[in-house]
């Protein structure tokens, strides 16, 4: 809970921070990086930093958090998100003093605002902090070497790996949880990305890879059977939740991984819950496991697949033309919904939803949480 005082200065000030914060979080990463430019280099995605998407979601997961403090409540949703992705990338708790240094001092520059005020966003940070350094401290932790024990071309840009770790036992993760995994540039850049897992192991892990971007060409490239990758514990709070209830999940291209995870799940256990599975993708070339989502529905007694192609090839009566469109599905009010794809995917499938009724809603997105933070 935030001081008087700082309660009183930080609803003052946040408007003025909230339309500074693009320039603020500029700042704070040209500071930060010259300081610390090996973070640049292994830990921050180099493409979204280019982008400017990691500022804006950076910029909009504390503006949320100070509005929650304001408002008496903790968006606990998007700390747990922002906790399992830092464990995943390997961020530490030293780590948040020194951001918390270049962040409160281009606040500083940026609004020449008074010590008063910079302590009070202090304040706010160090409350965000210790909260993510106290999730993440119970949340799996470590990154392994991984042998690649078989790779599968899904489709003519995505490739499904299989690694099994080289020294103990796998962590085999939950159905819609992710992996970090680190690769060797050639830069001499160590970077990491997310990938989802997309199938059901005991003694191996299974990750989906689109090429699309330095690592993932990479791994295309260079990530044969039998040669090692470095991968994290499988992290992820977007998991299969218990229940009978209803359950929609809604994918878009690259995003069917986490799906097809949860829809192998559900098979697998014989669920007699209502599924409903939602995919859309360009066609029929394009779509991972398209096999794969037509024999697991047919395995769940209440399921039924749903299929949009925005340029079918040839006829295919069981499709249809365009984007997903959720009017044209029946999904229960009850449902409980998880989504995962494209921003503008997200974007869509939520205000849907949200417009039918249904509010157990559940996301993954890779990259900057920027929906959480907008």
């Amino acid at each position: 809970m935030l001081s008087p005082k700082s309660t009183e200065l930080v609803e003052a000030t946040l408007p003025a921070v909230g339309a500074a914060i693009a320039e603020i979080s500029a700042l704070f990463y040209e500071r930060m990086f010259a300081e610390h430019p090996i973070l640049l280099r292994d830990m921050f995605n180099r493409g979204n930093q280019a982008n400017g998407t990691q500022a804006q979601a950076l910029a909009g997961s504390i503006a949320a958090f100070a509005s929650g403090l304001l408002a008496g409540r903790t968006p606990d949703g998007m700390l747990r998100r922002i906790a399992h992705k830092h464990v995943s990338v390997g961020v530490t708790p030293g780590q948040y003093a020194v951001v918390h240094k270049h962040l409160l001092g281009a606040i500083a520059e940026v609004l020449d605002v008074t010590d008063e005020v910079a302590a009070a966003w202090s304040e706010v940070y160090w409350l965000m902090a210790d909260t993510l350094i106290g999730i993440e401290r119970f949340l799996p932790q470590g990154q392994q070497e991984h042998r690649v024990i078989a790779r599968f071309q899904e489709t003519e840009d995505v490739v499904t790996f299989v690694v099994r770790p080289i020294d103990g036992p796998v962590r085999a993760g939950e159905p819609g949880q992710y992996v970090s995994v680190q690769v060797p540039l050639p830069d001499g850049a160590r970077q990491i990305r997310q990938y989802s897992l997309s199938g059901r192991s005991d003694d191996a892990l299974q990750f989906s890879v689109k090429r699309d971007g330095e690592v993932s060409n990479h791994l295309h490239d260079h990530a044969p059977v039998g040669s090692t990758v470095t991968v994290s514990q499988p992290a992820g709070d977007v998991t299969l939740r218990p229940g009978d209830g209803p359950v929609l999940l809604a994918s878009a291209g690259i995003g069917c991984t986490p799906m097809i995870a949860m829809l192998a799940e559900l098979a697998a256990t014989g669920s007699a819950r209502q599924v409903i599975a939602v995919h859309g993708d360009r066609d029929q070339l394009t779509h991972p496991f398209r096999a794969e989502l037509a024999q697991l529905v047919a395995k769940i007694e209440d399921a039924q697949a749903h299929v949009f192609y925005e340029r079918p090839i040839g006829e295919w009566p069981a499709v249809r033309t365009g984007f997903v469109d959720l009017a044209s599905v029946p999904v229960p009010a009850d449902a409980t919904a998880y989504l995962c794809g494209p921003l503008p995917f997200l974007r869509a499938m939520r205000a849907q939803l949200l417009g039918a009724g249904v509010t157990d809603i559940h996301y993954e997105v890779f990259g900057p949480d920027v929906i959480s933070a907008g």
